[in-house]
């Protein structure tokens, strides 16, 4: 089984390809059953007879194998983490991201990294550790990963091995945060927002500010702006109860967002970060409320993938419109009080990589090992179904069993006496050296010391 992580991120793609390529989340699970016909495209005639809903688990095994994965979609990154025996996987996973979102591949293909074994997971560790963030150390990226595992388990789409890499990498995550100061300092994207609003108004406790949208990011993004006590705070969202509560939450009021166009010349800050697949706020509502406030200047944020706000806003005179990559800039100003506990960090993460790559070679094995078994316990019940008969025939139970071990040390020894009268020079010299350790007795058995 190979593991593979392939994907585009803010260090590979503009965020233009980012916002194309993002997964809504109600579409995960079934994109994750697509994928699987992607590795497998064989697979697809066979799951045609499957009942609707049907889960990757669920769906007919191939030769023994299922394959599994996980896709992790934030406005930074879209990513697909892998275990399948398809040798051809990277190309049926670029292909079918390709089909999946309309995007051509010659489009897509160059910006997509593709980190096979040990480079993958070296990747997830790396990402959940925030190592890979736009905000270095931040700790945002390592619940949105947690969730992209339960979506996948809800899914199906988990086995033994994804199961255990994104449990070493959540355990690594701790570990890297316990030991070292790599979150110290951290300059999330809502503290960002705040120190660039800061920028454009010398006082942000003055402004009127409108939150577009109650999930997670704004909901950071409220918190650190409420700090600055602004004269105003208001949530609009498309679910009234929810936007309510947040607002609650900051002494804030709230706004059905049907009231967006009518409202939005009310308000000096907009930060938007909503999971609309079309924009929220067109170039034609905001030239209308920079008419309605006689120019004053109005500044927005768009944290959205896609994006809430049409881009040809920014092109507005007294507009200051900035997106997720906007930011960058900022956040990466306080980079260079955390990079003293980045080696400290790779050198955590190295060593578990080695690991995890032990665990996993060991899993090579497994079937030689089973198919070993397999074999001394056939020999076993053969001998044991002989050594019965032989006592319901009446003979001296010590002479069974006697007959017995016999019997079963012979078989036993039967496969290495004879490869080693067969072998001859480098490879008798092996097996000389390599027989004494496989039936050296193991202590504490077989007459070994206790």
């Amino acid at each position: 089984m190979q593991l593979l992580a392939i994907g585009i991120n803010h260090h590979t793609a503009p965020l233009a390809l980012r916002e194309r390529v993002a997964f809504p989340l109600d579409r995960i699970k079934p994109a994750l059953q697509m994928l699987r016909t992607a590795w497998y495209p064989h697979a697809a005639d066979a799951s045609r007879d499957e009942p609707r809903g049907e889960t990757l688990a669920t769906l007919p095994a191939l030769d023994g194998q299922t394959a599994e994965a996980a896709i992790l979609s934030t406005c930074n990154r879209t990513e697909l983490y892998c275990a399948t025996d398809d040798h051809a996987a990277r190309e049926h996973a670029i292909g079918w991201l390709s089909q999946f979102h309309n995007v051509p591949v010659d489009e897509l293909a160059p910006h997509v990294y593709a980190l096979p074994q040990s480079e993958a997971v070296r990747h997830a560790f790396r990402v959940a550790s925030g190592l890979d963030s736009m905000v270095l150390g931040e700790t945002q990226i390592l619940g949105q990963l947690k969730e992209a595992v339960r979506t996948a388990s809800d899914a199906g789409a988990l086995g033994t091995y994804l199961n255990q890499l994104f449990q070493r990498t959540f355990a690594v995550a701790k570990e890297v945060r316990g030991q070292t100061e790599i979150g110290a300092h951290s300059v999330s994207m809502a503290a960002a927002a705040v120190r660039l609003a800061q920028r454009i108004f010398d006082n942000v406790s003055k402004q009127k500010v409108l939150f577009i949208g109650a999930g997670e990011m704004i909901e950071l993004c409220a918190t650190h702006f409420a700090a600055q006590n602004p004269r105003e705070l208001v949530v609009a969202n498309r679910t009234a109860e929810r936007g309510s509560k947040l607002a609650e939450r900051f002494n804030g009021r709230s706004m059905p967002l049907a009231d967006l166009p009518s409202r939005l010349h009310e308000f000096d800050i907009v930060v938007s970060c909503t999971a609309s697949t079309l924009p929220i706020i067109g170039l034609g509502a905001v030239e209308s409320a920079v008419k309605a406030r006689r120019h004053r200047p109005m500044f927005m944020i768009d944290l959205a993938v896609p994006r809430d706000i049409e881009s040809e806003v920014g092109q507005l005179e007294d507009v200051f419109l900035y997106t997720v990559d906007d930011l960058g800039s900022i956040v990466r100003e306080g980079n260079a009080m955390r990079q003293a506990a980045v080696a400290q960090a790779e050198a955590i993460i190295e060593t578990r990589v080695a690991n995890f790559m032990q665990w996993l070679d060991a899993r090579s094995i497994v079937p030689v090992i089973r198919q070993l078994h397999g074999h001394a316990d056939a020999m076993r019940i053969a001998e044991l179904d002989r050594a019965q008969k032989m006592l319901a025939r009446g003979e001296d139970p010590s002479a069974v069993l006697e007959a017995l071990s016999v019997a079963l040390t012979n078989k036993f020894m039967h496969g290495p006496t004879h490869a080693l009268n067969r072998a001859a020079g480098d490879r008798r010299d092996q097996l000389v050296e390599l027989l004494p350790d496989m039936f050296r007795p193991t202590e504490g058995r077989y007459g070994g010391h206790r």
